[in-house]
Formats: C-alpha cells, sequence, structure tokens
C-alpha cells in the first residue's frame, strides 16, 4: 500500500505558508503534494473537496493536517466521494478530534466573531474514528498558550489538550514536548511523519 499523494491541510487563522517547509520536505521524499490553502474562518467545504479529488485521481493519497486541517480532513472522509477510498492514512498535528475546549470558551464568551464559521469543525464531539484510512495522531505536551490559563493543571499544547487528541480506533498517538505551533517545524515530528508515509502498513 505504497502512498503516492499527499493532501496537507492548515489549521485556523494560517495558510499554506506555514506549511510550507514541511511541504518541501515531504516532495523530497518523492510524494506528489498539495499544499492547499483555504479559508479557515469560512470554508467552503464544497470547494476544497473538489480541489482535494481532483488531486487524489484514483491513486493512495496521505493527509498531513495540523490542528483544525484534520477536522477537514474528517469532513471529506465523512463527504465519501469516490476519491475518499483512495486515502489510506490520516496524520494529525494538534487537531481536537473530540471538540476544542478553546473554541467552546471562546464562544461561551461571546467571541463568535474570531471563530466564524470554523465553529461547524471546533466544535465537533467526535469520540472515534469509523473510516478505513488510519488515524495517526501527533500531540504537543508543551503548554505554551492561553489553555493553562482556561484549565489549569491541565495537559496541553497551550491550546489544544491533550485528551482532545485522542479517538477510540486511532492507529497510533504520540505525543512530542512541543507546544502547538511549533509541531509543524519539529524535525522529531517529520522524521515521524516521514516513517508512516514510508511504511508499507
Amino acid at each position: 500500500m505504497a502512498i503516492k499523494k499527499v493532501v496537507i491541510l492548515h489549521g485556523l487563522y494560517m495558510s499554506g505558508f506555514v506549511m510550507l517547509p514541511l511541504s518541501k520536505r515531504i516532495t523530497k521524499l518523492g510524494f506528489d503534494t498539495l499544499n492547499l490553502s483555504y479559508q479557515s474562518l469560512s470554508p467552503n467545504t464544497a470547494t476544497i473537496f473538489q480541489q482535494i479529488d481532483s488531486f487524489i485521481d484514483g491513486e493512495n493519497t496521505a493527509f498531513v493536517c495540523h490542528s483544525m486541517g484534520g477536522l477537514i480532513a474528517r469532513a471529506y472522509l465523512e463527504a465519501n466521494s469516490q476519491h475518499a477510498a483512495s486515502v489510506k492514512k490520516v496524520i494529525t498535528l494538534g487537531t481536537p478530534h473530540k471538540g476544542a475546549t478553546l473554541a467552546k470558551h471562546m464562544k461561551d464568551k461571546g467571541f463568535d466573531l474570531f471563530l466564524k464559521n470554523s465553529v461547524e469543525f471546533l466544535l465537533s464531539e467526535n469520540h472515534d474514528w469509523p473510516f478505513s484510512a488510519k488515524l495517526y495522531s501527533i500531540a504537543g505536551d508543551l503548554p505554551l498558550g492561553l489553555m493553562p490559563l482556561i484549565k489549569k493543571n491541565s495537559e496541553s499544547d497551550g491550546t489544544v489538550l491533550l485528551d482532545e487528541t485522542k479517538l477510540k480506533g486511532m492507529a497510533e498517538h504520540k505525543v512530542f514536548h512541543l507546544s502547538h505551533t511549533s509541531l509543524i517545524y519539529s524535525r522529531k515530528v517529520m522524521d515521524y511523519i516521514e516513517s508512516i508515509l514510508s511504511s508499507q502498513k
């Protein structure tokens, strides 16, 4: 089950630009990559899914996603297009699979304006991973950010709680001593991603 193509999805308030270093390294490994930029506050899923379908085009594909990007990948698999069957692996970095406590806190405090339509993804309450594609969930436990103020003595990467990155049915859960954004730029994380993409399992 050799992976040929890799779809790269960024998180909230970001663009494909932040994923460039990671994207370049994946391309250097010989994979065909799509580093997709989308409007994270108002994601047009029809357009995003169409771009992903066109790119996959029946080839074995993996997703590498940061934060909310992992929830976009899930929505893509749930939409269950013909090409979704070609997705074999989904690798997420700091994705709040169970829903983001931080987003819920912002909504409760009346800061919906800063989240817009992203709440549709960030407030989802998933508990399992029901897809045939294998999920590799990468998390950080260096709490640099707002989370320690919102939830004292919690384990987090500063933005996403460690527990939010875990789902029943995932293939692997790996924790690095990194903050939410530094997960994207870590050499150790990239080495781990490379091992998953290169593995025939």
